[in-house]
């Protein structure tokens, strides 16, 4: 009698899908997973931006009300502004990867065969992916580098700015490895 018709007293049989359909239904699963956390990332990322992008508007206007109608300068105002302009930047990149908004010369591309666009277009996921890293790595080392140097007017601790390079880096990892397994699968599935 063959191992997989054997089943537990009380227990109904239920077939085993072939080893080939069980990792298809898991790398879907894994697959769709990811892009339903990426999807739920982006839109706390895109939040983010928004009350980032408004506090600094608000910061840059306190601080014009204060220099040129009150006369006295708010010391701090320029260097948090400037800390968000950093944060804005990096994780308004990772907003503009997921939703394809980068910048991007289609010239060559668009003369490929769809196959070769397929081909591409991983390969461009693959290169975002490695960039990723080289963020994740090169920032870790980096904020670990300066973790005892204070920013002036604020008296932040600097790792704390620039922990934003290697934490924009692995959502823009995570991205890229969700749309590398999607052009990935449909290649596969024929698509």
């Amino acid at each position: 009698m063959p191992l997989a018709a054997v089943s537990a007293p009380g227990k109904e049989h239920l077939p085993c899908p072939a080893d080939g359909q069980r990792d298809k239904f898991s790398t879907r699963t894994v697959l769709t997973t990811l892009q339903k956390f990426c999807a739920a990332l982006n839109q706390a990322v895109e939040y983010l931006l928004f009350g980032l992008g408004l506090s600094m508007a608000l910061v840059v206007a306190v601080q014009v009300f204060c220099r040129y109608v009150l006369n006295a300068s708010l010391f701090w105002s320029e260097e948090l502004a400037r800390y968000m302009l950093v944060w804005l930047t990096f994780f308004g990149a990772t907003v503009a990867y997921y939703r394809n908004l980068h910048p991007g010369v289609d010239a060559l591309t668009a003369r490929l065969s769809p196959g070769k666009k397929r081909l591409t277009r991983l390969m461009v996921h693959l290169v975002c992916m490695l960039l990723a890293l080289v963020m994740i790595i090169s920032g870790t080392q980096f904020a670990w580098f300066i973790r005892r140097q204070i920013s002036p007017a604020l008296g932040l601790p600097k790792w704390i700015i620039l922990a934003v390079i290697p934490a924009s880096g692995c959502i823009l990892f995570l991205y890229g490895l969700a749309f590398f397994l999607r052009i990935a699968r449909d290649c596969t599935d024929g698509a």
